[in-house]
């Protein structure tokens, strides 16, 4: 069942909305419901990530922060 959302937000944004949704033939609905659809994706990609990281903590496997160091280290050096 589909609901009517509505928000406020900057002529800026609701123009470039309209613009890309005339360039790919779709409607504003259909641009924000993707949206809507890759934010909530992406923050449930994140909780899982979150709660993998406390069990993991919880289980004891962690890395020791003078090799995280080490790595962050050659990290930056290969900038």
């Amino acid at each position: 069942m589909d609901k009517t959302v509505s928000f406020r937000t900057d002529m800026k944004k609701v123009k470039a909305l309209d613009a890309l949704a005339s360039e790919q033939d779709r409607d504003r609905s259909y641009l924000l419901n993707q949206a809507i659809d890759n934010y909530l994706d992406l923050q449930q990609y994140h909780v899982e990530l979150i709660e993998k990281g406390i069990r993991q903590a919880d289980a004891g496997e962690l890395i020791d922060h003078s090799d995280v160091e080490k790595i962050a280290a050659r990290l930056r050096r290969r900038k």
